[in-house]
């Protein structure tokens, strides 16, 4: 979906589909038919945007058949569908029984991490729609924080100077601009964006910035202005924004708190956890560890596990939709945009407790429309406006 800001800047706003497992291009095709499609009409729109999510196979596929990226971006048009953005933080395997911390690999310190966003890069322009401005890329905060000696530090940096060269280069060639957004995540090397300011800053701000996740920033109990304020200072340009929201506890002693909590402690996804007493931030790498005794109980928990949107959790629990609402106020109630990519990226639907869990394809695409409809509403609380020229002539999709 499109939106004008009062600036002029057209906002996107899409829904990211790692939430969806296909690991080939034809897994990838079926998923627009099967859900993308299916939400768009669910809320409709004539237009919807999907924040892709190709893993390194299926990148792989589309760079090796000249084809390959037309078929795409045929089916996207004939199901009124855009991508405007990839989601290239995981590199592969994201629906194993288990991924935990292997979503962080490869990291910026090995060449195939580079190679595979500069690859995204290539694929994004040759999906990009000719009207738009650009595209965006998110992909790791450099890696896991440890181990992260000196000389991986310098290693990472020089693989970002070369990734800037290959997006100025990719621009000279398609005449599309893409830009790559690191993307701060609790217990990783930048994890906020203080870390942020200090290990990325300095980085060419035409090609390079931050992805901005509302959950790892409600989690690390940053203020979304000053942490914009902070990104500004030190010249990143959020690149793109992931609405997302966290779990919370606020009274992590209530034995109703810590039985409902223990049910979002799944084993296939990391879901760090943290507090904040008397504003200083601590917790642990994973929820089962702060349940076992690992963090301080005396203050709330925020928890990394993307909440659906528009859906409250078992109480005693709530989330940080308060805190989302608050950063979409300060990215685009402005007289300026600050952002003009917005992608919903729950990607949990498939780990939450049973009974708030999608038993079937319905039950899927009916929650991802409701997220993007809570989405639409709070643009639309912003003054934003929906464009009237998002309706497009369908064509039939590429056999």
């Amino acid at each position: 979906m499109r939106f004008r800001h009062g600036d002029g800047t057209t906002v996107h706003l899409a829904y990211c589909s790692n939430v969806h497992q296909a690991e080939d291009l034809d897994g990838v095709v079926r998923q627009l038919a099967s859900h993308a499609e299916p939400v768009r009409e669910a809320l409709g729109a004539d237009l919807l945007g999907i924040g892709l999510w190709l893993a390194r196979d299926v990148v792989t596929e589309l760079s090796a058949r000249p084809g390959a990226v037309r078929r795409l971006r045929a089916e996207l048009t004939a199901r009124g569908l855009e991508t405007v953005t990839l989601n290239a933080f995981p590199y592969e395997g994201f629906h194993r029984e288990v991924v935990k911390k292997d979503v962080y690999l490869p990291d910026w310190t090995d060449p195939a991490r580079l190679r595979y966003t500069v690859d995204c890069a290539r694929v994004l322009a040759g999906l990009l729609p000719d009207d738009a401005r650009r595209g965006s890329v998110s992909t790791l905060p450099l890696a896991w924080r440890t181990p992260w000696p000196a000389e991986a530090r310098d290693t990472a940096r020089r693989s970002l100077d070369r990734l800037a060269l290959s997006l100025a280069e990719l621009e000279r060639d398609t005449g599309r601009a893409i830009r790559v957004g690191f993307e701060p995540e609790p217990g990783c090397v930048v994890e906020n964006t203080v870390q942020a300011a200090r290990e990325l800053g300095g980085l060419d701000p035409e090609r390079l910035g931050v992805c901005l996740d509302t959950c790892h920033l409600a989690v690390q109990f940053e203020n979304p202005a000053r942490a914009l304020r902070r990104l500004a200072d030190a010249g990143l340009p959020v690149v793109k924004v992931q609405a997302s929201s966290a779990l919370q506890a606020d009274d992590p002693t209530d034995p109703a708190a810590r039985r409902a909590l223990s049910r979002f402690a799944e084993p296939r996804f990391l879901h760090q956890t943290r507090t904040a007493p008397d504003g200083v931030v601590s917790g642990v790498d994973d929820l089962p560890d702060a349940l076992a005794g690992g963090l301080d109980p005396g203050s709330p928990w925020r928890v990394h596990f993307h909440a659906p949107l528009h859906a409250a959790p078992e109480p005693p629990l709530t989330t940080t939709t308060g805190e989302l609402t608050t950063a979409l106020r300060e990215l685009l109630g402005g007289p300026e945009a600050v952002c003009d990519h917005v992608e919903v990226e729950t990607y949990t639907w498939s780990v939450l407790p049973e009974q708030l869990r999608p038993q079937d394809r319905e039950g899927l695409v009916a929650g991802i429309a409701a997220e993007l409809a809570w989405s639409r509403d709070r643009f639309e609380e912003l003054g934003l406006v929906a464009t009237a020229d998002t309706a497009r002539p369908r064509k039939e999709p590429v056999p």
